[in-house]
């Protein structure tokens, strides 16, 4: 019977342990729209009248890129030509917003600096998770 009770007691145990392992707070997690939004702002020094005029901008952009993505999938050339076709009218655009043409290049390649920013810091703490 103390072993029946004990196996029980134990099998509770571990479920309530996982369960809280899996659940871990929101609060806790990187929010990691935000960081692409600090970063991006960092990066091209957005004042609060440009930050107002580009995000709208860039959230089409990037949904045009997602659907394209999606709908072009298994043929690449048709994939590359629509995109270059979106990437110009992105450009254009961004030229109104933030003038500069440096700046402007900046925002073309800003989703693939953060995307390497993020790989890098996973690989240091995976790097980290192993040497412990």
């Amino acid at each position: 019977m103390k072993k029946i009770f004990t196996l029980i007691c134990l099998l509770a145990f571990l479920q309530i342990n996982a369960q809280a392992q899996q659940e871990r707070p929101l609060a806790d997690r990187p929010n990691i729209q935000g960081l692409k939004i600090a970063f991006i702002t960092k990066q091209l020094s957005l004042n609060s009248e440009e930050a107002q005029k580009f995000w709208p901008v860039y959230y089409d952009f990037s949904d045009k890129a997602r659907r394209i993505r999606q709908e072009e999938k298994d043929d690449e050339i048709a994939f590359e030509e629509k995109m270059l076709t979106e990437r110009k009218k992105f450009k254009a655009e961004m030229k109104k917003i933030l003038v500069a043409d440096d700046r402007v290049n900046k925002s073309l390649t800003l989703d693939r600096d953060f995307n390497n920013v993020i790989k890098k810091e996973l690989e240091a703490r995976r790097d980290m998770r192993l040497q412990k």
